[in-house]
Parts: structure tokens; sequence; C-alpha cells
């Protein structure tokens, strides 16, 4: 029988925290403020990325079963049939979500993202320039989800952002198993430190304002440029392993940034406790990981 915690590992639970900043960064860029219905607009997000995740592995099944026989579906422990129901399920709750958060506005944008996450999923994941392209529209779709139709112009910035970050990270990601190449490796350096350009160009001009936009770009450029420069020197598959890992984590302070360089504090705030939170589980994992390999 399948368990809470298979189904946990299978929509990659502590991966979702990545998601939930992307609509209030755009929310931040289009001027709405963190309150009312829209807090359950970060919801919606993280509903969608794990409906995502479970479809991933759906298609998947038959690659993990001789690449990574210790997820879900391959070991028995969730079947393929549950698995796909659990992601339909999920990309049904993300678009109520959505609607609830910014009524038909959000919802307008968070059907096509819908679709782009099952078309990456069933179709476009096969081939590396698809694929990163089509992930790094889902990430610009999910920003301009908490901007809604009415403010696409305004957070098209934003999104461009998160969106050529994880055209980057997805990059690599296909590098995972088998290694991969030093002219990927150093496009994503390349896209860290055009992303960090983009942000701080935007920044507020008064140094009160600017600074924690600074603080975050920072945080963000220190936690995946070094990992991706490392890829870049030797690209072995443990590097682009934790050259991922790390490009995937950095998103987080990246949704700070932007929603400080917009004046949200309150989101700003949010996306960092989010960061926090984060550490603090991947610290507790690592301890329980640690503690069951020293009783085995």
């Amino acid at each position: 029988m399948s368990c809470a915690r298979d189904y946990l590992e299978l929509v990659r639970a502590p991966a979702v925290l990545t998601v939930l900043g992307d609509t209030l960064a755009g929310g931040s860029a289009a001027g709405h403020s963190l309150s009312g219905r829209r807090i359950v607009l970060p919801l919606a997000s993280a509903c969608l990325y794990a409906g995502g995740m479970a479809l991933n592995d759906y298609a998947d099944r038959g690659v993990d079963a001789v690449e990574r026989p210790e997820r879900p579906i391959p070991s028995g422990r969730i079947s393929a049939g549950r698995a796909l129901a659990a992601a339909s399920a999920l990309t049904a709750a993300g678009l109520g979500l959505s609607a609830v958060g910014g009524g038909r506005r959000s919802l307008a944008v968070g059907a096509p993202l819908a679709a782009a996450i099952w078309s990456y999923d069933l179709a476009a994941k096969r081939h590396a320039v698809p694929a990163a392209l089509t992930m790094g529209v889902c990430r610009a779709l999910d920003v301009l989800m908490g901007a809604g139709t009415a403010h696409i112009r305004a957070a098209l910035p934003a999104a461009a952002a998160m969106g050529g970050h994880t055209v980057a990270v997805t990059a690599l990601s296909r590098g995972e198993v088998n290694g991969t190449d030093t002219t990927t490796a150093s496009g994503a350096v390349a896209a860290t430190a055009l992303v960090s350009a983009s942000v701080l160009a935007g920044a507020p001009r008064s140094w009160q304002r600017a600074l924690p936009v600074v603080a975050a770009v920072s945080v963000y450029a220190a936690r995946c440029a070094p990992a991706q420069l490392e890829a870049a020197r030797e690209p072995a598959a443990r590097h682009a392993l934790e050259a991922t890992k790390r490009g995937i984590r950095a998103m987080v302070p990246l949704q700070a940034a932007l929603a400080f360089r917009h004046g949200n504090a309150a989101a700003g705030l949010a996306v960092a406790a989010v960061d926090v939170l984060g550490k603090v589980l991947r610290a507790r994992s690592a301890r329980g990981a640690n503690r069951e390999m020293s009783e085995s």
C-alpha cells in the first residue's frame, strides 16, 4: 500500500517550496499587495508544480526502472495509474486555486501554464532545446499568473528573469546521469550573471530600498554560480547534479529580489522565510538520512 511519504517523494515535496515565490514576484511587479485571496496563489503554483512532478515520474517510469529504480513507481510503492491520477488531481486543484486567488485573470494564465507543464512531461522533455525552453516558459507563466492578464506587461521582466534562469538550470539537469558539457555549464554561468545584472539594473535608486535587492541577488548568485563554474571546469555528472540542485534552490532568493525590487517588502520577506524553511527541512532530512545509515 502506498503511504503519504511515498506521494511526498513522488511530487518532490521539498522542491515545491521553490515555486511559492513565483506569483509573489509577479504580483509585486503588478502592484498587488500580499493580502486577501491573493495569498492562495502560491498554493496554486505548488499544486501545479507537484502535479508536474507526479506526471514526470509517470512519463519516465520506463527510464527510471533502469536509471533510478528507487523512485516510487519503479520500486512498486506507487502504481503508474495512481501517479497519473495524482497528477490530474493536483493540476485540477492548481487551476481551481488560481481562480480563487486571482479570478479569471489569473486562471487565464494558469490554464496555458498547466498545458505547458503537461506538454513538457509528455513530449518536449525528450529533446534538449524544446525541454529547456518549455520549462522556462512554465516558470515565466507561473510568475505571470501572479500578475494576471491585466498586468502582463509590467510583470514581463520578472517573468523573463525567472524563465531565463530556469532554461539554464534545465539544460544543466540533462547531464545529471551521464554528465554535461563545458558549453552548457558555461552558458549557465553566463545566464546567472545576466539575470543578476538585469535585476540589479531595475533596483530602486534609494539605497534603503536597493539594499535588500542587492542582498537577495548576492545570495542568488553565490548559491548557484560556484557549482556552475565547477561544472564548467569538469562537466562530470556529479557536478551537473550539484549545479542543478543549487540552481533550483537559488530560485527562491531570486524571487525575493524581484519582490523587493518592486517595493513589496512583505512579499520579499515572505519569500525569504520560505528560503529559511527550506534550509531547515533539508538539514532535518540530512540528519535523518545519517541516522538511518548509522543504525543500519
